[in-house]
């Protein structure tokens, strides 16, 4: 069959002339168009709502990108659709499935109703297709008309990759047949090979430990693509659910996209992971990538962004040579959903499909529904404007309920009795998530909405036990959030842009200030840059300095107690308690065990101070209204940033 016949009915009822792109226009004989459309990072956004503020929300949802793949499709005589990973976890409909409704054999995932309808050639795995086990990702996947591959996530090492029995499929050859600018078809052989971060066997180690292991990226693809060549691949595309980082090879890379472009064979790159857009000038200023020629190791590369807002699309001028296929030239592109308004509101830029909403409608309809139960009330706010510059509301509720759980929870064990620490860090703080990305939760009823917003992940519960010095370092690591400020500096940027807000754990149990004018002993991937770098001073326990050498409790996730995020004290052996319960169930529980909470924030931490120095950050503009409540530093509004974040200036 032609390579969009099984696509057919999807152009039923379009009117008028399309508009062709150059390369179906210019193709010849021996030549033809190849349109490689992407989504990435979906994580559950079928619908365009936001179930954590429970309204509809034009940025999001496949539904929306549907109608530009319906657009594209329409324009082109040959094109496949693919997914890039993390589709099956992400918002609070994916929970609903995964606890409350279930996956039984035969059941089917909405967000996999979704992609069979609107027809995937190809999907592979990302690292949160994991967070709610392998038996449940295997019973979701078992619904999809369409293959997902993922070469390094293995069950059974083989003496090399190629020997490996991997979890799925390692890649597909898709065989179809292909129109030429003259309107002659040809049999073509397209490769599709999938990867993910390796680093899942940290993340989810629960799930994964003793069941499969991972490969390196590189090294996997170095081994499978020669194989994909001996089996006919003409076009050889990655799929590649890591994102653009360094262009220097190094073993068990996370983000390994470039190095992996840059294998001999690969002709194309799909990324995903990062949350990012590309091209875009976000990678203006990248070794190893070419913004204007979207290009990423010199490979035709897109990444088109994440829940839906873009639709990545490559398009390839491919030319017959001998019994194969070459690409001669491409263009890159992401296109969005939406546009941002000079007032900060956002404009439509795509209708809904409406077939892929009525796929998933009940499901929606039920998740409203879990979303909108009341389970306790709060008599402060909550709210994490201001998370990452004093100690908030938003934090401290969630650290309050994991130390009143592991509190019990050390009963009766060797540890009963050691001191009791919560590390919690701030998820919705801005940053890539946009001016609106934060928690803000009013006094009165919190609803599972609510605490899915203070707690976005599935993490799950775990202790670990840890030295006096180990906590110091730990908060150490955290401190990387901030730029180093010289004292009597004016207006000085206060965020490092690349530490993410999930990395700045807060530890509740001890006090403590942060210097600024120290560097960080930490960069922001927790290797040792500064040995002898103190950013962390006047810290006590129960009123008196921290004994380094004296034992502790710290109550954390299994991303964190794992390795995630590598701090000190908690890579993975020195976890004393690993409890069947979410972080977000606790957070529950926690509140209908306590009816009304008042989780204001104890300012435990604060900057040290730096007479004569005031620094800038930005936040979301709904945080005007909180700024006179925030105790233990000195706020005052600066503005407005050209990206619609609020700006405020802290006296140091």
């Amino acid at each position: 069959m032609s390579l969009t016949m099984n696509r057919r009915h999807f152009l039923a009822g379009t009117a008028g002339l399309l508009a062709m792109h150059p390369f179906s226009l210019s193709a010849s004989a021996n030549q033809a168009h190849l349109r490689l459309m992407e989504t990435t990072d979906l994580h559950v956004h079928v619908f365009p709502y936001d179930y954590y503020a429970d309204k509809p929300r034009d940025t999001v949802g496949l539904s929306r990108t549907a109608s530009i793949i319906q657009g594209v499709r329409a324009e082109s005589t040959n094109s496949l659709l693919l997914d890039n990973g993390d589709f099956l976890q992400g918002n609070p409909m994916g929970d609903y499935i995964a606890y409350e409704r279930g996956m039984k054999e035969g059941d089917m995932h909405p967000v996999i109703s979704a992609m069979n309808t609107l027809g995937f050639d190809a999907s592979t795995l990302g690292n949160h297709e994991f967070n709610y086990g392998i038996s449940f990702l295997m019973k979701s996947l078992a619904g999809a008309n369409f293959p997902v591959v993922s070469a390094n996530v293995v069950k059974e090492m083989g003496a090399s990759p190629t020997a490996d029995t991997t979890l799925v499929k390692p890649y597909v050859i898709i065989q179809r047949e292909i129109t030429d600018g003259a309107g002659n078809t040809h049999p073509i052989k397209i490769g599709l090979i999938g990867f993910v971060p390796p680093q899942i066997m940290n993340w989810d180690r629960k799930h994964l430990e003793g069941n499969v292991q991972t490969r390196d990226i590189t090294a996997s693809a170095k081994a499978y693509v020669p194989q994909m060549k001996e089996e006919g691949a003409d076009i050889i595309v990655a799929l590649c659910h890591s994102g653009i980082g360094s262009a220097n090879l190094e073993d068990g890379m996370e983000n390994a996209a470039i190095p992996l472009a840059m294998i001999e064979g690969i002709d194309a790159i799909l990324t995903g992971h990062s949350h990012l857009v590309f091209p875009s000038s976000r990678y203006a200023d990248v070794t190893g990538v070419d913004v204007d020629a979207g290009t990423i190791g010199g490979k035709p590369g897109v990444m088109g962004g994440f829940w839906g807002s873009h639709m990545g699309l490559l398009d390839l001028l491919i030319e017959r040579d001998g019994n194969g296929w070459r690409v001669l030239s491409h263009t890159a592109e992401a296109r969005p959903i939406s546009k941002r308004n000079e007032d900060r509101s956002y404009t439509a830029l795509a209708e809904d499909y409406a077939p892929v909403l009525d796929a998933v409608r009940a499901e929606h309809e039920a998740t409203l529904k879990y979303v909108r139960t009341a389970v306790g009330k709060t008599d402060a706010p909550l709210h994490s404007y201001f998370a990452l510059v004093a100690d908030d509301p938003s934090v401290q509720i969630v650290s309050n309920a994991q130390t009143w759980y592991i509190k019990d929870q050390m009963i009766g064990t060797p540890y009963e009795g050691l001191p009791v620490l919560s590390a919690a860090a701030p998820f919705k703080a801005g940053g890539r998530g946009g001016p609106e990305y934060y928690t803000d939760v009013p006094v009165g009823a919190v609803a599972i909405k609510n605490v899915s917003d203070l707690y976005l992940y599935p993490n799950t519960i775990r202790a670990v036990k840890v030295t006096g010095q180990q906590v110091k370092d730990w908060l150490e690591r955290s401190a990387g959030m901030f730029n180093q400020v010289e004292a009597g500096a004016q207006d000085a940027p206060l965020l490092n842009p690349d530490f993410p807000s999930y990395n700045f754990d807060v530890m509740d149990g001890v006090h403590y200030q942060i210097d600024l004018s120290q560097p960080s002993r930490f960069d922001k991937d927790g290797a040792v840059v500064n040995a002898d770098a103190n950013r962390i001073t006047n810290l006590t326990f129960n009123g008196a300095p921290l004994d380094l050498a004296a034992e502790f409790i710290v109550a954390t996730n299994n991303y964190r107690a794992s390795g995630g995020g590598s701090f000190p004290g908690a890579m993975g052996d020195t976890v004393v308690f690993e409890g069947p319960d979410t972080n977000r169930d606790i957070i529950v529980r926690y509140l209908v065990d306590q009816g009304t909470v008042n989780p204001k924030a104890d300012a435990n931490w604060s900057f040290a101070p730096l007479a004569g120095t005031t620094v800038i950050f930005e936040t979301g503009p709904a945080g005007v209204g909180y700024a006179d409540s925030i105790e233990g530093v000195s706020i005052t509004p600066d503005g407005m940033s050209d990206t619609g974040f609020a700006k405020f200036r802290i006296q140091l």
